[in-house]
């Protein structure tokens, strides 16, 4: 891999892959030399790893300042289609850390049997494989023109695109989301108020703690539209058995998010024929009764952080090594290096990405989350791709 790129590949028994990527820019250099560096490690990393334009399904870029750098974006090469193959891209100003700029994750599919992918809107893509139905919903948000905002009134309105969306395609916010990421221009302020909604409007469509709630982060991000204080990435799957999903708690770690009056699922496993996916949410140093545990010692923290991940992994078969990349929020720039030293050491060859986010809690310094791909095969169940 050139230099400033990760990259972590799950091969599956029936000779499909998904293929992961980080790509960084050099902590020096103007924005548009950054932007060039990642576009350029991005296709020589594809054209080592084999892989096709094509096979990308998926791009979350971060940058440092999306009111001024979203357009440049948005023309590069990183946010275009191939040829009849739409990607769905997200956009979001978290700083990758030291001092960059910009950064990518990307996610590539390839598979021996034929994958479909169709743009239902400019945010949303359908990728249909296997009998399956795999929506990607990417910078969803009200595109306010004028303030003040309601962090209400905004979540309401971007589960309600996500929720006609998948209607349009025979689906509900109940049986077939898996995976939000919910980005707040202000955390410490907006939070109360999507969560308020959130809880609100997951009752309206049948997702109480007697069901099951979706696995999420909300977590400080930007998009790019001065007004919105909201806004949100879904992950959702149509075709899905019942018995194919099941939700990853440990209690003797982690208490249930209902205890502190959120609803979201602590991870989500979805068992496949040859492999089953781990979606773990935004996970921070958190005890069993709910506690921030090791105030103000950010490497503590993510240690704690890094245990309660793998208490959840476990709970499902699987373990750390199985993670395929690892986003990573902190609060505190600052506290990048140290950081950055743990997880080399303790993950070195895990992708990751360092971002500043600050979490919905304020002394929580850290949060962690990522997938997880597992070789755990259930013949009887259908197939990923």
């Amino acid at each position: 891999m050139p230099a400033g790129v990760a990259h972590k590949t799950f091969h599956g028994a029936n000779g499909s892959a998904e293929h992961f990527l980080v790509v960084t820019a050099p902590a020096d250099g103007t924005w548009a030399e950054q932007l060039h560096a990642v576009e350029a490690r991005y296709a020589e990393a594809l054209n080592g790893a084999g892989l096709a334009p094509e096979s990308a399904v998926f791009r979350r870029i971060f940058v440092s300042d999306v009111l001024n750098q979203a357009e440049d974006v948005q023309r590069s090469s990183l946010a275009q289609d191939a040829p009849d193959s739409p990607v769905a891209v997200s956009i979001i100003q978290q700083q990758p850390l030291p001092r960059a700029k910009i950064a990518l994750f990307a996610y590539h599919l390839s598979s021996p049997s034929p994958i479909a992918k169709r743009r239902l809107s400019h945010r949303h893509v359908l990728v249909e494989s296997g009998g399956l139905s795999h929506l990607w919903s990417t910078r969803l948000c009200a595109e306010a023109t004028t303030g003040p905002a309601s962090a209400q009134a905004q979540t309401r309105q971007v589960f309600e695109e996500l929720s006609q969306a998948l209607a349009g395609q025979g689906g509900t916010m109940r049986d077939h989301c898996l995976r939000t990421w919910i980005y707040l221009k202000d955390v410490d302020v907006f939070y109360h108020g999507m969560v308020k909604a959130r809880t609100e409007l997951f009752a309206h469509h049948g997702l109480t703690d007697r069901t099951h709630y979706i696995a999420s982060t909300g977590i400080e991000g930007a998009c790019a539209h001065q007004y919105d204080v909201v806004a949100m990435d879904a992950y959702s799957v149509l075709g899905l058995a019942p018995e194919q999903v099941s939700y990853l708690n440990d209690f003797g770690r982690m208490c249930p998010t209902r205890d502190y009056q959120v609803t979201f699922e602590r991870g989500t496993r979805v068992a496949y024929a040859d492999r089953a996916h781990f979606f773990i949410s935004g996970t921070a140093s958190i005890d069993r009764e709910g506690r921030v545990v090791h105030l103000n010692d950010v490497v503590a923290q993510l240690g704690r952080a890094l245990e309660n991940v793998q208490a959840l992994l476990r709970a499902g078969g699987a373990d750390l090594a199985d993670m395929m990349y690892l986003l990573v929020y902190l609060r505190d720039p600052s506290d990048h290096q140290a950081v950055r030293a743990y997880l080399d050491d303790r993950l070195p060859e895990l992708p990751a990405v360092i971002l500043h986010g600050a979490v919905c809690r304020p002394e929580w310094l850290i949060e962690v989350e990522g997938v997880a791909v597992a070789d755990l095969p259930h013949p009887a169940l259908p197939s990923f791709a």
